[in-house]
């Protein structure tokens, strides 16, 4: 992989409460057995941890509330070495939060309170040029318009959590990433999309298609899952950074599921691995 690919991450950055317990609780029931933790969480950061492990120049653009969670919040953000630069503090906000739930074998249902995700508008949108940007919609879609018809290089937009896509939007992405449920709700969308396309299946692994002809396959290595929160934004972001840097389509779609299998593998939504984690997991 080449070094020093530069990537801006415009998104969300939360603070998530996670909720560990042995299954979900049906409908109406309290269960008491939870164990309770704290950590940096958000789509956009979570992307931008990723990224920045794998060896790229990572810009987080997003915005945290004037709280006393905004600095827990960008914790690992600031651990890592990422440019804040274009993180800004909203003085009349509160930092975003996620309520996160895991059960035992590692699934998770997640509630999200934006906070100052929601209201990161478009009209005070400010980031550097770099070699590719990566989003999400955790903050307004017009905040990720602007962004991508203002980029000159790779656009990547990881269509959740679900919501509608202008067809507007569609037109400057390069990359789009999707689950199962998100390509539902895409629909016909996806159709008219002419831009690289990766459906994500979790532990099925993924598909890389162009013009609805297949460029690649991958599944991901068998791993002891523990947490899943997160491993959609490491997918995510070793996709683009391998396809920026120069990888061929398969070789950075198999990296992608790596990352997102590995990543599954400790608590938290950034416990992205790094190279060399990723190195030696591909060489067994």
């Amino acid at each position: 992989m080449t070094e020093n690919v530069s990537i801006a991450v415009i998104g969300s950055i939360n603070l998530d409460i996670v909720a560990r317990v042995k299954d979900f609780p049906q409908p109406g029931e309290t269960v008491t057995n939870a164990v309770v933790s704290r950590f940096p969480g958000g789509k956009g950061a979570n992307q931008a941890v990723a990224a920045h492990r794998l060896g790229a120049s990572v810009f987080m653009v997003g915005r945290v509330g004037n709280d006393a969670h905004a600095e827990e919040a960008l914790r690992i953000l600031r651990q890592e070495g990422i440019d804040l630069s274009y993180c800004k503090t909203l003085e009349d906000q509160n930092t975003g939060f996620a309520m996160i739930v895991v059960s035992e074998a590692g699934e998770n249902q997640i509630v999200v309170a934006p906070g100052a995700n929601a209201a990161f508008d478009a009209a005070h949108l400010e980031f550097p040029e770099t070699d590719a940007c990566i989003a999400q919609l955790e903050v307004p879609t017009e905040t990720i318009l602007k962004a991508a018809t203002a980029s000159n290089n790779f656009f990547c937009l990881n269509a959740a959590p679900v919501k509608p896509v202008p067809h507007e939007l569609l037109e400057h992405v390069d990359l789009l990433v999707v689950n199962e449920i998100e390509a539902r709700a895409l629909g016909s969308e996806l159709d008219d999309f002419h831009g690289l396309l990766a459906n994500t299946f979790g532990a099925k692994g993924a598909v890389l298609t162009r013009n609805r002809v297949q460029i690649a396959r991958a599944k991901p290595p068998k791993v002891d899952v523990v947490d899943t929160t997160g491993a959609g934004d490491a997918f995510t972001a070793a996709l683009t950074v391998g396809l920026v840097s120069g990888m061929e389509p398969q070789e950075a779609l198999q990296q992608a599921c790596v990352v997102g299998a590995l990543a599954t593998t400790k608590m938290g939504a950034q416990s992205s691995p790094t190279k060399l984690e990723v190195e030696a997991c591909s060489s067994t």
